[in-house]
This record gives C-alpha cells, structure tokens and sequence, in this order.
C-alpha cells in the first residue's frame, strides 16, 4: 500500500509543479527515482499521465481526470492510517465485554475507573449475563472477551485463569447465623434459601455441593438478579448464597459469612476466540483488569 501511495505522491507533486526537478527535490528523492515512480504508475494505470518533451512536461487529458480521484484516495488513506495508529496507541476505539453480573457488578467498574483515567476516548460496553451466555457472545465474536467460567473444553475458545470466586452466605443481620465466622452447607440447608436462577452458574454449583453432600435443602425464592436476592435478604425473607464479591461484609443489614464444609468457588478465566487477537485497546484493559485483582486473603 505504501509503495503505491508514493507513486501517487509523485504524481500529484510532479503535476501541481510541472517539473520532475522541483518534485524531487520537495519530495526529498532523486529525479531519476521520480521518473520511475511516475512511470510505474503509468504502466499499472495503462495510460500516459505526463506529456514529456525539451520544453518540460505537461500533464494530459487523463492525467488530469484522475488528479482528483487520485488526491482523494491520498487523502482517504492518510486518514485510515491516522485512525489506524489512534488505534494503536489506544487514542480511540471501543471495547465490548461480556461478564457474570457479579464481576460487572464489581470487578469491572473498578477496572474501567483506573483504565479510562489514561485512555478517556475509549468506549467500553459491557453485557452482564450468566455463565453459558458468556461463552456464547465470544464463541459469536459479538465481544472482544468474556469474564466467566471455562466448564468444558472448548477447541474455540481460549481461557486465561485470573482468579478463584468464592460463594458466601448473605444473612439478615438479625439472622440466628449472624454472629457465626463461617457456616456449613448443612447449616444454610435448615434455612430459607434465595439462589439465583437455574441459569447460574452460581445456582448449579450450590446445587452440585448439595447433592454430592446428600443435603436436602429449601429453595425459598430465586431471582436473576444479585442487587434483587440482597434486597430479599435485607426484608429478612431468607439467606441468599452468592459470590463474596455480591456485598461487603456487615454492609447494611446484612452480614456476609464464608461458607465452609465445603468451601464453594468456581475459576473465573478471562475468555477470547483461539482465533482472534485482542485489539490493543482490548489487550490494555484487560491488562488493568488483572492489575484490579488483587492478592487479598479470604475472609476467614
């Protein structure tokens, strides 16, 4: 593309100066390389651009037809490679993420503050959806990355572990459970529970934990939403197990306890096409999500 465009270049020069002299000596190049510029775009364009005698040169009737089309398409592409280096240096663009609620709900905000501090043009999207909706919109290339969990093998998609999410039990402050440093699924099971949706991949591992340990347990409500199952809980309408990241401990009304026998969690992978690279915008932000995570212990 380049070495076309400098054979434009050279015509346009050498046709606003009428002088292969003077359009070497603008364009920093020998007359004889400009010659051969001009005559190379002659021979791709199958027409003479340049009428060539002792007196001078003189551009033709085509020639002068293309000047215009020909100014454009310097024009055009100057902008494309502006645009594209703006790109590169992550001046502008536009980033889409599909994420688990409770990492849209936190982690993502967080990221996004400490990334647009540098690079205010961008535009970030962010679908927040379950776990298999996740996968779906990278595998669709409707996202530039997921935040989700890899469950199964996928030759489609590549999965970069970031972290290890925990479940915890949201409890009333007045809850009998309140005051207790951890509890047991058996404990939560004499409970009325909230859970998100079947969807979840939250609801399929509490249910999973529950069934491997033989626990019959009360489902009392269930919503898709995590701000809707805290609100439940803040009414006293039962205890919601959630990722830890869904409140902060003793917030409000309601007191986060680590679930143990069994600790619950599931990997939380940074999810993209095995076949596409990340844009340069897409590849810095998710490398200030994973400056955003950080190394703190568990609540114990």
């Amino acid at each position: 593309m380049r070495h076309e465009l400098r054979q434009v270049r050279a015509f346009l020069k050498v046709a606003e100066l009428e002088s292969f002299t003077r359009a070497a000596a603008e364009l920093h190049v020998s007359q004889s390389a400009l010659t051969v510029q001009v005559k190379q775009l002659e021979d791709e364009l199958g027409i003479l651009l340049f009428d060539r005698n002792k007196r001078g040169v003189s551009i033709t009737g085509a020639g002068r037809d293309l000047m215009g089309p020909l100014r454009q398409l310097v024009l055009d592409s100057d902008a494309i490679i502006g645009h594209a280096r703006d790109i590169s240096a992550v001046r502008t663009g536009a980033i889409t993420v599909a994420a688990l609620p409770s990492i849209a709900a936190d982690l993502l905000p967080r990221a996004m503050r400490a990334f647009l501090r540098t690079n205010p043009e961008i535009r970030i999207t962010i679908h927040d959806v379950v776990a298999d909706r996740v996968r779906e919109l990278v595998a669709a290339r409707a996202v530039d990355f997921g935040l989700g969990t890899a469950t199964r093998q996928d030759r489609d998609i590549r999965a970069s572990s970031l972290y290890e999410d925990y479940l915890a039990a949201f409890v009333p402050a007045a809850h009998r459970l309140a005051k207790q440093s951890e509890v047991s699924l058996r404990e939560l099971a004499e409970c009325d529970l909230i859970l998100p949706n079947r969807e979840s991949s939250v609801r399929r591992l509490a249910e999973s934990a529950l069934t491997r340990s033989r626990i019959a347990a009360r489902v009392k409500h269930e919503t898709n939403f995590m701000p809707t199952a805290m609100a439940m809980v803040r009414r006293g309408l039962g205890v919601a197990i959630l990722p830890e990241s869904a409140g902060d401990e003793k917030r409000d009304e309601i007191v986060r306890i680590p679930i143990r026998k069994p600790a619950l969690s599931r990997q939380i992978s940074l999810l993209q096409r095995a076949d596409r690279a990340l844009s340069p915008a897409a590849e810095r932000f998710a490398q200030a999500l994973r400056l955003e995570i950080s190394p703190k212990p568990r609540v114990r």
